[in-house]
């Protein structure tokens, strides 16, 4: 079995109910108190953690709007927008941090950050982040994984776009420079994402070949493609939240709501606990029902001596008679004492 990580005093793994994150993501849309409201509001669906994600614009791309540093693709939510002026628009003030972590903390949640650069980790390490979390499109930014590895906390690692060679050279640098503990996101980048792209069934081929947890780093909608993913043994499910989609913003069109994480948080335990273990035997809930499976009775009032027939033999309703498996054996035999209809019938009858 996978080692379970602990992150905050949170077992994540097999045996732990899966550990949700709500990802803030861009949905304060540039307002430090609506920012607090959604730490609430995920606290009160029940949701374990809050992830921010630390960067500037400047940090992230370089200041121009043409070519590839401008969004032409008609089929994207930013269209006509330049990378910068994105992630001007999304990011979140680095003085913010310190007053989120403590409202985090102060309602319990484990709160951590997503870094884009080194300088996100040298500034993330002030505010003792509990671990870190490396986006899918900076999973191959080697430099940074090292960073991060060095600081010996938990990496969560979202493995979106990645070949299987890239995801062996990252995962095998991070745990060479540091990283004890590991936990990959299987991850489909797009927003939102499709469910018949999920390709779900990676999730515990690439447990089995990376020997670490893996959870479900989800931009689909609704929360289907997440309780599917604990089945297939998603111990952390990464969702995009937002206070309502109406009220905009650059994430908010793929972003869950309040009552939607309420949801997840629910079902996603719910189909943890239903996984069980393989059985083939009466649980405890059932052995009260054993008593109502058919069995063998009198069907008629029978003097000593009588044959057993179809007529005055019956498989029926409660389960107190010999098994239904006797019939045909006992068919044609004598019972040897009167019985009333509705006795269950039993070997010291024959």
């Amino acid at each position: 079995m996978v080692k379970a990580i602990n992150i905050s005093g949170s077992l994540i793994g097999e045996k732990s109910q899966p550990f949700i994150v709500a990802e803030m993501s861009g949905n304060h849309n540039q307002s430090l108190n609506r920012a607090l409201q959604i730490v609430e509001a995920a606290a009160q669906a029940g949701a374990h953690a809050i992830k921010l994600q630390t960067y500037t614009a400047d940090t992230m791309t370089l200041d121009l709007y043409q070519g590839e540093f401008f969004i032409e693709d008609k089929a994207s939510l930013w269209q006509g927008r330049s990378l910068y002026d994105l992630y001007k628009e999304a990011y979140t003030p680095w003085e913010w941090h310190e007053p989120i972590f403590e409202r985090c903390r102060k309602l319990g949640l484990t709160v951590f950050s997503t870094p884009f650069d080194e300088t996100a980790v040298d500034f993330l390490e002030t505010l003792d982040v509990p671990c870190y979390k490396i986006a899918s499109f900076e999973n191959t930014d080697l430099p940074l994984i090292r960073k991060v590895a060095a600081t010996g906390k938990p990496m969560i690692i979202s493995t979106g776009m990645a070949s299987v060679a890239e995801l062996d050279e990252t995962v095998r640098l991070a745990r060479e420079t540091g990283c004890k503990d590991l936990i990959l996101l299987k991850c489909t980048s797009s927003y939102p994402a499709s469910p018949e792209e999920s390709n779900l069934l990676t999730i515990p081929h690439m447990q089995k070949l990376f020997n670490c947890p893996i959870g479900l780093s989800d931009h689909t909608m609704g929360i289907g493609a997440a309780i599917a993913s604990v089945a297939l043994g998603s111990c952390m499910i990464e969702k995009h939240f937002t206070l309502s989609r109406a009220d905009g913003g650059v994430d908010s069109a793929f972003s869950m709501e309040p009552e939607e994480m309420r949801q997840l948080v629910i079902e996603t335990e719910r189909a943890w606990q239903a996984l069980g273990q393989i059985n083939y035997s009466p649980v405890e809930q059932e052995s009260k029902s054993l008593k109502f499976r058919r069995s063998l009775y009198i069907a008629q009032d029978m003097a000593a001596g009588e044959v057993l027939t179809p007529d005055n033999l019956r498989i029926v309703r409660p389960g107190y008679g010999l098994e239904p498996k006797y019939y045909e054996v006992l068919l044609g035999k004598k019972i040897n004492r009167a019985v009333k209809k509705g006795t269950p019938l039993n070997w010291d009858l024959i």
